[in-house]
């Protein structure tokens, strides 16, 4: 069955000057534009495509790479406002409306925003939302403390980052558990911590299960943070070098960036350690 807005593997059925038509089953035959034609492709092959509607409300497929698709959450940068609603590049020809009733507040021309992505039933148009909150948590999680998840980072408040886990449920990663640099709409891979009573979901950006980070190590992770991420001493540093930094042993200093690496927080070179996630 085609799932428009979504990835779909389809037969080349036959070929025209425009393009390849492409069996969409019950959409009948859907072309793929010459642009988007791979070399030595031909009638019989099978391709995967994006398939969506172009300016005219056709179904079309492209070879092209949306940054989300239905059913997902994007980070995405508004291009155009017009009098149906904001348009955002969501990394395909047509650019993705957001029309006026989806939008938690009046969007502008180059703003930066989340938006789900959605099929609207009484339209047939595929088209986003910046009211997130209606297509969050709207069945209980079922993790188990320690799973892993993707997530993606879209907002930074006093106490945290909040995140979207597995595009489902809202999640929170707490700023002094944190030692690297997140940027909002950056995907990330976290760590189930604990699931809340209202069903939200705290993270972590290590694995849960590690030994609790020592002082001498939380006092480097601190360091490389004020630093953006990078010092020029290693484990071939000379000894005064260290101290002066650190105010710690040869001894120490390199036993606590082995901690930090065998938890996978830092990149460990011959004078100098830097963050993996800067």
């Amino acid at each position: 069955m085609i799932e428009l807005g979504k990835k779909n593997r389809l037969l080349a059925v036959r070929t025209e000057d425009h393009g390849f038509y492409l069996d969409g089953e019950d959409h009948g035959h859907i072309l793929l534009p010459n642009r988007y034609v791979p070399d030595n492709f031909t009638v019989g092959d099978e391709i995967d495509v994006f398939i969506y509607f172009d300016s005219e409300d056709r179904i079309v497929a492209t070879t092209e790479e949306p940054l989300a698709v239905v059913g997902e959450f994007a980070f995405l940068k508004v291009v155009a406002t017009t009098k149906f609603g904001a348009f955002a590049d969501w990394g395909v020809m047509k650019d993705l409306l957001i029309p006026f009733r989806e939008q938690r507040m009046e969007l502008k021309e180059d703003d930066w925003v989340l938006v789900y992505i959605y099929l609207d039933k009484e339209s047939n148009r595929i088209v986003g939302s910046t009211k997130i909150d209606r297509y969050l948590g709207n069945v209980p999680p079922e993790y188990t403390i320690g799973d892993s998840v993707e997530c993606l980072v879209y907002n930074k408040i006093d106490i945290g980052y909040l995140a979207i886990v597995d595009n489902k449920f809202p999640g929170m990663l707490y700023s002094n558990e944190v030692f690297t640099k997140i940027n909002r709409g950056e995907k990330i891979t976290a760590y189930v911590k604990n699931i809340r009573e209202d069903d939200k979901i705290d993270l972590s950006i290590t694995p849960i299960g590690y030994d609790k980070i020592s002082d001498m190590a939380q006092s480097i992770l601190d360091k490389l943070k004020e630093k953006n991420g990078y010092i020029p001493l290693g484990d071939k540093s000379p000894v005064e070098r260290i101290y002066d930094e650190f105010k710690m042993s040869k001894k120490n200093f390199k036993k606590a960036i082995g901690d930090l690496y065998k938890q996978k927080l830092i990149i460990i070179n011959k004078n100098s350690i830097e963050l993996i996630n800067k």
